[in-house]
C-alpha cells in the first residue's frame, strides 16, 4: 500500500511493498520492539536486528518515505511519549526543504521549499486546524509552539500535490498525526519530568527575572482489551519556561530612501555649500539612495510562558470490519510579558553629522544630531499578557465493507482562540520622558549600534509620564469540517480512490485601542518621584553582541513597575479609564468566513512491467465561498499634539459585507518507478493552491492611529475577491535505499505561481481628514522665520499667537522648554494624504530550487549521520535601488542540516547543526513604508544526550542554541541594521520512566 493522510491503505503494490497499515501511525513503536523479518523490498538479507530508539526513528521514516506516493519526507517519534525534539517545529527544521521562523528563542513557524508559513497547510490527523496569533492576528500560519510534542507519533510532509489531500499547502501540507491506541496494542505508559534552564532569562532586568529552573512534565497512558475491540490513550503535560530577549534597533525603521541630489525641507541632508554640508563625511553621490534613522531604541522583554497540553482518544471495534475513534486535543498557552526600553527619536535637523560608505544604495556609519534644546529621552514600559487555547473533538470511522471496498468518514469541530490575559490588555506601553537629550550620536559600525548621549542630565530633568497605548486584541478561528472517502480495488493492480468534502472556516479578529496622546508629558515631574525608575546596567543585556563593552554606550536602561506607574499617572491626570484598555464593545470587529465543498478521485495503478511502475493520477475540484463582514472606526480629526506626530481621533462606526466566489480544478500526478530493488525514481505534476490572508481579504478600512507630520497617513484595507495563488508544480526526485537505515537521494522541483497578490500602495484623502500642516496657522509661522525642518517653532509661534482660535488650545509648557498643546485640522486646512495599502491578484513568480539528502548509519557501530542541503531559487528578488512598492516571495532562501549520531544499548546522542541563509522577511518597515527587511543568514547547534539505566528508567541532557548565537535583520543594504536580538542557549534534564 501507499501512506495516506491517514495512513488509509490502497491496493497492496505486487512484490515490494511492505503494508504500513501494520506499523499507522506509530510504524516506530512497532519496530521498536521487535522487527523479526525484513522490510519488503529491503536489499539486506541476514537475521533480524531489533532497533529502538533513534535508529528505529530513521528506519521508520525511511519507509515512510519510500512507500508513499509523491514526495514525503517526515518524522516518527522514537517511542511513545518520546519525540525527537520537544518542539515540532525545531524536528521539522532537519528536513531537506524546511526551515522555521523562532520567536523568543523557540520554534514557531515553517517555511518549505522557499514558501512561507502562510502557504503551509498544517492538519492533525488529516484534519484542517484552525490558527490564532495576536502576534499575526489575519494570518494562515500555524504555531507550533501551542503543541507539546509527547503526544506526537508521526509528522508527514508532503511536498507534492495529491488529489486526496486538502487544498491550501503549496510548499507542503503538514499532517500531525497523535498517537492511537490501535496503532500500538497493549498496555504503554510512561512519565517524564524534566529542569529546564534558560540562561536569556539571566539577561533581564532583576526585578522581571522569573525562576532560574523551571518545570516540565508529561505522561501517556495507552491501552487496549485483551480482545482487540476496546482502546483508550491518554496524554498530558504542563511545560514552564521563564525566558528573555534583549533587543537593539530603529523600530520604526529609516527615514527615506532619498535621491542624493533631492531637497526636501526638514527631511534630506544639505546640499554642498549650503549650511551643515560641512558636517557631512562622504556624502552621498548625486545619483545615490540613503536613508538616515529615524528612531533607535534599546528593550529587554522578560517572558513567562505556561502550556498546558491534553489529548484523550476512545477507540471501539465492534466487528472486525469496523473501527471508530472519537478523539479529544486540547492545548493552552499562556505568555507573560514584561518589557523596558530607552529610545530617541531623530529630528533630522539641518546641523546633523553623519559619516557615509560608498555606494550607489547606502545608509550611515555614524549619524549625529544637535539640538538648540534639550529634547526627550523615551523610558518604555510594557506589562501584558496573552492566552492562547485549541480544542479539537473529531469522530472518525473506517468500514471495511467488502474485501475490496473501504469507506471512511471523519468530521470534527475545531477552534483556535487568543486574547488578553491580563487587565492591562493584550499589550501596552507606558512612555515616560526626560526632556534632559543634547547632542545624540549612534554609531552602526559595530555589531551593536552605539548610542551616544554625552549631555543627557536625568537628575536635573526627571523622568515624567508622557504618551501611552493600551491594546485589546481577540482572534478566534473556528473550522468545522466532514470528510467521507473510500477505496475500491478495481483489479489486483489498480484501486480506485474517491471523496467528498466540506469545510466552513471562519476568522474572526477583533481590535481596540485607548491611546494617550500627551508625548510632550502628561503632567509635571513631581508627580512622580524618583524612586519609580530604576537604573540598569546596559551593557548587561547585549554582553553577546560586538561593541557591548564600548564606553560610548549609554549606560543605563530603565525600569519601572507598570501597574505602580500607571496608577500614579492615572492619579495625576485624573482619569483611570484613559490609563485602561478599552474590554468593552471593540473598535474594529472583522470576519471572513469560507466554506469549502470538495471532490475529489484518483486512480493507483501498479504496472507489470521489466521496470515495476506505480501511477496514482486524480484530481480534486473545490469551490470556495468567501464573507467578509467589517466593523471599523472611521477618523474624525487630525491633531498636532507633539514635534511630529499627527494622532487621529475615531468615532462611529462604519459596517461593510462584502461575498466571492471560486472555483480550482486542482489535477494531480505521481509516478515512481522501481528501477533497482532498493532504488526509486519519482515523478510527480500538478496544481495546487493557497489561500491569501485575512488582512489581505478583509474589507473596512483600516487607519493608522499616528500620521507624520512630514510622510503623512497610513492605511490599510483587503479584497474579499482575492483569489488563491494557484501553482503549476513538477517535481522529480532519485532515491537509493542502499541499507536499512540509510538513504541518498536528489531532489528537483519547480512552480510557477499565479494570482499573487500584489500589494499597492495608493496615496489618497479619506474620510475627508484635513492636517494642519500646511495650512492657515502654519504658512503664517514660516512667513515669521520658521523653517520646516523646525517643527517646535512653528508649534511654538501658533500656540503662542493662535491660542483659543479655532483648532488651537495651549496646555502649558513641556519639559523640553517648548510649548504644550493641540493644533487640530480645520475644514479650510489640506487634507491629510494616507499611504493606502490594498492588495490585487496581478503578480507572478516562479520558484525552483534542488535538494540533496544522505542517512547513513556506519553498520553495527552505533554511530550515523544525517545531512541535507537545498537550494532554492527564484528571478524575482527585491531591488534595493528601487523606492517604489515591490512584490517579492518572502521567506526564499537555502538551507542545511548537519546531524551526528550515536546509539548504543545504554547511550544515544545527537549533535545537530541547522542553518539558514539570509532572506527577505518583508517589503514594509516598522513604519508602514515600503522598505526591504532583510534576515541575517543563522545557524545553531543543539545537542542532545540520553542514557538508559534499565529498561524502564531513562535520563535526558539536552542543549538548545548552545554556541549562544545572536540574530540580526538589516535594511536596503547589509550595513543598514534594523534590529539585533539576543537570546540565550536554554539547557534541560530529564527523567523517563516507562512501566
Amino acid at each position: 500500500m501507499r501512506t495516506s493522510m491517514k495512513t488509509f491503505s490502497k491496493a497492496p503494490r505486487q512484490r515490494r511493498l511492505m503494508s504500513l497499515a501494520v506499523a499507522g501511525a506509530c510504524a516506530a513503536f512497532s519496530v521498536a520492539q521487535a522487527q523479526d523479518s525484513n522490510p519488503a523490498g529491503d536489499s539486506t538479507t541476514g537475521p533480524s536486528v531489533v532497533v529502538t530508539g533513534i535508529r528505529a526513528s530513521m528506519q521508520s521514516t525511511l519507509n515512510m518515505k519510500r512507500n508513499s506516493d509523491g514526495i514525503v519526507d517526515g518524522i516518527v517519534a522514537e517511542d511513545m511519549g518520546k519525540f525527537p525534539d520537544t518542539n515540532l517545529a525545531e524536528s521539522l527544521q532537519r528536513i531537506s526543504g524546511v526551515s522555521i521562523d523562532r520567536n523568543n528563542g523557540e520554534g514557531q513557524k515553517v517555511t518549505v521549499r522557499g514558501l512561507g508559513p502562510d502557504f503551509n497547510l498544517v492538519l492533525l490527523n488529516g484534519r484542517q486546524m484552525p490558527t490564532s496569533d495576536l502576534g499575526d492576528r489575519e494570518g494562515r500560519s500555524f504555531d507550533f509552539s501551542n503543541l507539546a510534542s509527547e503526544a506526537i507519533s508521526q509528522l508527514q510532509v508532503y511536498k507534492t500535490g495529491r488529489a486526496d489531500n486538502p487544498s491550501g499547502g503549496i510548499g507542503a501540507t503538514i499532517n500531525v498525526i497523535s498517537a492511537r491506541p490501535f496503532d500500538n496494542p497493549g498496555l504503554h505508559s510512561s512519565v517524564g519530568v524534566k529542569a529546564v534552564k534558560d540562561t536569556s532569562n539571566d539577561h533581564v532586568v532583576d526585578a522581571f527575572k522569573g525562576k532560574s529552573v523551571t518545570p516540565e512534565v508529561s505522561g501517556i497512558y495507552s491501552n487496549t482489551s485483551a480482545d482487540g475491540r476496546f482502546g483508550v490513550a491518554v496524554s498530558g503535560s504542563y511545560q514552564s519556561r521563564d525566558s528573555g530577549v534583549n533587543r537593539a534597533g530603529l523600530f520604526n525603521g529609516y527615514r527615506g530612501p532619498y535621491l542624493g541630489s533631492a531637497v526636501v525641507d526638514g527631511q534630506t541632508l544639505p546640499q554642498p555649500g549650503q549650511p551643515g554640508s560641512q558636517n557631512i563625511t562622504n556624502r552621498p553621490a548625486p545619483d545615490a539612495l540613503y536613508s538616515v534613522p529615524q528612531n533607535f531604541g534599546y528593550n529587554s522583554s522578560a517572558i513567562q510562558r505556561q502550556r498546558t497540553n491534553g489529548q484523550l482518544t476512545l477507540q471501539f471495534r465492534p466487528v472486525k470490519e469496523l473501527t471508530t475513534t472519537v478523539d479529544y486535543t486540547y492545548s493552552e498557552q499562556k505568555i507573560q510579558t514584561k518589557r523596558s526600553e530607552l529610545s530617541v527619536w531623530f529630528a533630522q535637523t539641518p546641523t546633523s553629522t553623519s559619516v557615509w560608505p560608498s555606494g550607489h544604495v547606502v545608509s550611515p556609519i555614524s549619524y549625529q544630531e544637535v539640538y538648540p534644546t534639550p529634547q526627550d529621552i523615551s523610558v518604555v514600559g510594557g506589562d501584558f499578557a496573552t492566552k492562547t487555547k485549541n480544542k479539537s473533538l473529531g469522530f472518525n470511522a473506517v468500514w471495511k465493507a467488502t474485501p475490496d471496498l473501504k469507506v471512511e468518514f471523519d468530521a470534527h469541530h475545531s477552534t483556535a482562540e487568543s486574547g488578553s490575559d491580563s487587565p492591562f490588555g493584550s499589550e501596552n506601553s507606558l512612555s515616560n520622558a526626560s526632556f534632559s537629550r543634547g547632542t545624540t550620536k549612534i554609531d552602526f559600525s559595530t555589531e551593536l549600534p552605539i548610542l551616544t548621549m554625552p549631555a543627557a542630565n536625568l537628575a536635573a530633568a526627571p523622568i515624567q509620564a508622557a504618551g501611552s497605548w493600551f491594546h485589546e486584541a481577540y482572534v478566534k478561528s473556528t473550522v468545522k469540517q466532514a470528510q467521507a472517502k473510500a477505496s475500491l480495488k478495481l483489479m489486483e493492480a489498480s484501486d480506485l480512490n474517491f471523496g467528498v468534502s466540506y469545510t466552513d472556516s471562519t476568522n474572526r479578529s477583533t481590535y481596540a485601542n485607548v491611546q494617550n496622546n500627551t508625548w510632550g508629558g502628561a503632567t509635571k515631574p513631581s508627580d512622580y518621584p524618583a524612586s519609580l525608575w530604576t537604573a540598569n546596567p546596559m551593557s548587561s543585556f547585549f554582553d553577546k553582541l560586538g561593541g557591548s563593552g564600548s564606553p560610548n554606550l549609554f549606560a543605563t536602561l530603565y525600569s519601572f513597575d507598570f501597574a505602580t506607574v500607571r496608577q500614579a499617572t492615572a492619579n495625576a491626570v485624573g482619569n483611570q479609564a484613559a490609563y485602561l484598555p478599552n474590554k468593552g464593545k471593540p473598535d474594529t470587529d472583522r470576519s471572513i468566513q469560507e466554506k469549502v465543498t470538495s471532490v475529489y478521485a484518483s486512480l493507483g495503478t501498479d504496472w507489470d512491467t521489466a521496470i515495476p511502475v506505480h501511477t496514482s493520477a486524480g484530481v480534486r475540484v473545490e469551490r470556495t465561498k468567501v464573507t467578509s463582514i467589517a466593523q471599523v472606526l472611521p477618523g474624525t480629526a487630525v491633531v498636532w499634539v507633539a514635534q511630529n506626530e499627527l494622532p487621529l481621533t475615531f468615532g462611529g462606526q462604519a459596517f461593510t459585507n462584502t461575498d466571492a466566489s471560486y472555483t480550482n480544478v486542482l489535477p494531480a500526478l505521481n509516478i515512481d518507478a522501481d528501477i533497482r530493488s532498493d532504488m526509486k525514481l519519482r515523478a510527480s505534476a500538478g496544481a495546487t493552491i493557497g489561500r491569501a490572508r485575512f488582512d489581505q481579504l478583509q474589507g473596512g478600512l483600516t487607519l493608522g492611529t499616528i500620521a507624520d507630520v512630514f510622510a503623512g497617513g497610513s492605511a490599510a484595507v483587503g479584497n474579499p475577491a482575492l483569489k488563491p495563488v494557484k501553482a503549476k508544480n513538477l517535481d522529480l526526485s532519485w532515491e537509493w535505499y542502499y541499507d536499512k537505515q540509510s538513504v541518498l537521494s536528489l531532489a528537483y522541483f519547480r512552480k510557477k505561481m499565479d494570482n499573487y497578490a500584489g500589494q499597492t500602495l495608493v496615496s489618497q484623502s479619506l474620510y475627508d481628514l484635513h492636517t494642519p500642516i500646511g495650512g492657515a496657522y502654519y504658512k503664517q509661522a514660516l512667513a515669521s522665520g520658521c523653517t520646516a525642518a523646525n517643527t517646535n517653532c512653528i508649534r511654538n509661534y501658533i500656540l503662542s499667537n493662535f491660542d483659543g482660535q479655532p483648532g488651537v488650545k495651549k496646555t502649558g509648557v513641556k519639559g523640553d522648554g517648548n510649548l504644550d498643546g493641540t493644533i487640530t485640522g480645520l475644514a479650510s486646512d489640506p487634507l491629510l494624504m494616507f499611504n493606502t495599502t490594498t492588495y490585487a491578484n496581478q503578480k507572478s513568480a516562479n520558484v525552483s530550487g534542488a535538494e540533496a539528502n544522505v542517512q547513513h548509519m556506519f553498520g553495527q557501530s552505533g554511530f550515523g549521520v544525517q545531512a541535507n542541503y537545498t537550494y532554492v531559487h527564484s528571478p524575482l528578488k527585491y531591488n534595493n535601488a528601487d523606492v517604489n512598492d515591490q512584490f517579492a516571495i518572502l521567506g526564499l532562501s537555502n538551507s542545511a542540516n548537519l546531524v551526528g549520531i550515536f546509539e548504543n544499548k545504554d547511550w544515544s546522542v545527537r549533535l545537530a547543526y541547522n542553518w539558514r541563509d539570509s532572506f527577505l522577511a518583508a517589503t514594509v518597515d516598522g513604519n508602514g513604508r515600503a522598505a526591504p527587511v532583510y534576515t541575517d543568514a543563522y545557524g545553531q547547534v543543539d545537542l542532545s544526550v540520553g542514557y538508559n539505566f534499565n529498561k524502564n528508567l531513562s535520563f535526558q541532557a539536552e542543549a538548545i542554541n548552545l554556541t549562544d548565537r545572536t540574530t540580526r535583520q538589516h535594511g536596503r543594504t547589509e550595513a543598514a541594521t534594523l534590529n539585533v536580538t539576543q537570546a540565550g542557549p536554554r539547557y534541560m534534564l530529564g527523567l523517563r520512566y516507562k512501566f
